[in-house]
């Protein structure tokens, strides 16, 4: 047994310390090891190669019998979920409430958290075991003055700063216990509303008194409460839904089907949509969408000029393109507003979604609508493009897939819709009958495009030789730039029109596990099945499972993102399922 696989006394690691006080920074590496610290184990894994490179990775676990969380914190995994994301908050709380201490040259002594947002994720920051034991991941800038180790800093920072963090944030003696049990019973609710909505006839739910707009369009805080307009669901649309925790919660139902959003400018449309784009994830207690859920596999779609797009069947949306491209094999390495849009639909089909998400500000105009006087000036024929609005009907009819519409600018629409929905001052009115009425009396004799079916999407093949994050001759490089993009080998995927990424830490884990898909890529696996087996090693081993070793840069994602990502990958090859 080394010495870095057994654990060693903490007095072995300040006699180090003192020994390489002094001496060039890849002394540092005698550090690596485990240590016994009173009430926890040390880890260091990783010892940064001088203090201006990324910082020393470290763990610390604090066995069950000390941690001391009740068996009612811990024993279903929404629980362990829910108190391991209190906990990281805690932690990087703790980190803030430190004295600053210049501690030498570059990142010397920063301690560092992966921090969440408003999101409450599965997170590998901090991991809580099935018998209660916990574990914190983080990084440590090793003191230095220029390349020369400063033992006697580090020695404080190892001997004093990390224990007071761990005693202030890690311990049940040390959390505010009513603080805890309402994030974790918000948690819990959350996922059995979200649980219901299908039984219920529903794609989303808003509860009455919801706070949706937020701070600002970079502040994902819930806007003050003196300035906002809480939700207060119409009549017509309210549902009760019995809570294991909260009781009765009433809120507005947002029906299976064709739902538009309607309403005048900055009267709180986007707003509206925005939240239940996000409400996919549960989020934190105080954020005022605590109790705005979506089904799990709704996705947001928008139009994304420039896109690579691999052997996509567009055909459903687009056919008789100039030149005659196959749209039932569609590839392009610069898509139009209207190509773009009609692969991602495509792409999120594929995947299984079974509700679309779109706001007609970031859709493509010739996507969603073509009126009757175009259509009398662009005869069918001469127009490859059926538009959304003849599509929307069978996509529900047909692949039973809901469509929740923001239109602003074309009332042809009213003609589909199951429900509108319109918005004044952030308050919103079921105006269904009165939709119906304006279509009947005022008929636009616009022509229905298409042939009114939507077949199965077709699957596609993703080749694994596609998918190669080498650089020349060094080792797999993956890395990501926030939550805009992922740096994969030679490429980098732009992520920044997959809304429904919302941490930094689910993009790590989204670039780590296109490297795991490829494992799966075997020529006859479609992607939702290379999906669906990343996912379901993740549900077996964790988010662990992305690393060869422990890391605390991963956030759980969706199966819809993780298609996305690789779906916009450069390289990739793709054939497509018989």
């Amino acid at each position: 047994m080394t010495a870095e696989e057994r654990t060693q006394p903490a007095g072995d690691l300040s006699s180090t310390l003192r020994r390489i006080d002094g001496r060039g920074y890849g002394a540092y590496r005698d550090c690596r090891g485990a240590y016994a610290f009173p009430g926890y184990t040390l880890t260091i894994n990783h010892v940064q190669a001088d203090p201006f490179a990324a910082p020393s990775r470290v763990r610390v676990r604090v066995p069950a019998g000390t941690a001391g969380y009740p068996s009612s914190c811990t024993r279903t995994k929404g629980r362990r979920i829910a108190l391991a994301d209190h906990l990281a908050r805690r932690f990087a709380a703790a980190v803030d409430a430190r004295p600053r201490r210049q501690r030498g040259s570059g990142k010397s002594g920063s301690i560092a958290i992966a921090r969440p947002g408003r999101e409450i994720l599965e997170r590998s920051s901090v991991v809580v075991a099935a018998d209660g034991a916990v574990e914190a991941r983080f990084t440590v800038g090793l003191p230095a003055r220029g390349r020369t180790v400063l033992g006697r800093e580090a020695e404080r920072l190892f001997f004093e700063d990390v224990p007071e963090i761990v005693r202030a944030s890690l311990p049940y003696a040390a959390v505010d216990a009513e603080d805890l049990a309402r994030h974790i019973r918000t948690n819990e609710d959350a996922d059995h509303l979200r649980s219901s909505l299908d039984a219920l006839g529903l794609v989303g739910f808003v509860a009455d008194g919801a706070i949706l707009p937020r701070a600002s369009g970079v502040d994902d805080r819930p806007l003050e409460r003196e300035r906002a307009v809480p939700f207060a669901s119409p009549p017509s649309l309210r549902v009760s839904v019995d809570l294991p925790h909260r009781g009765t919660l009433t809120g507005m139902g947002v029906p299976k089907g064709i739902t538009l959003i309607v309403g005048g400018g900055f009267h709180g449309k986007s707003t509206l949509l925005a939240a239940l784009e996000r409400g996919v994830y549960n989020h934190v207690p105080g954020d005022g969408r605590e109790f705005v859920v979506t089904d799990a596999s709704a996705v947001k779609i928008r139009a994304e000029d420039g896109r690579r797009v691999e052997n996509v069947d567009i055909s459903p949306f687009i056919t008789d393109l100039p030149g005659r491209p196959d749209t039932r094999s569609f590839s392009t390495e610069n898509a139009s507003g209207s190509t773009s849009q009609a692969a991602n639909i495509v792409e999120a089909l594929e995947v299984g979604a079974s509700v679309l998400l779109i706001d007609e500000d970031t859709a493509a105009t010739n996507m969603m609508i073509r009126d009757r006087r175009m259509q009398e000036l662009v005869a069918g024929g001469n127009e490859p493009i059926t538009p959304f609005i003849d599509r929307a009907r069978p996509l529900f009819h047909d692949a039973h897939v809901s469509s929740v519409l923001v239109i602003g600018g074309s009332g042809d629409y009213f003609e589909i819709a199951d429900t509108v929905i319109r918005l004044k001052e952030y308050l919103p009115e079921d105006v269904t009958a009165e939709a119906r009425d304006i279509a009947a009396r005022y008929a636009t004799g616009r022509l229905t495009e298409g042939d009114g079916n939507f077949r199965q999407v077709r699957q596609r093949i993703p080749h694994a030789r596609s998918i190669d994050a080498r650089k020349g001759k060094y080792e797999a490089k993956v890395s990501a730039v926030g939550t805009r993009a992922i740096r994969f080998g030679l490429h980098e995927i732009d992520l920044s029109a997959v809304a429904q990424i919302v941490d930094p830490a689910q993009t790590a884990a989204i670039g780590r596990a296109i490297l795991l898909a490829r494992s799966s890529m075997d020529r006859e696996r479609t992607l939702r099945e290379v999906v669906a087996a990343v996912m379901d090693a993740i549900t077996a081993g964790g988010l662990d499972v992305l690393s060869p070793y422990p890391s605390g840069d991963y956030a759980a994602f969706r199966p819809q993102e993780l298609a996305a990502a690789i779906s916009r990958l450069r390289s990739l090859s793709a054939g497509q399922a018989p």
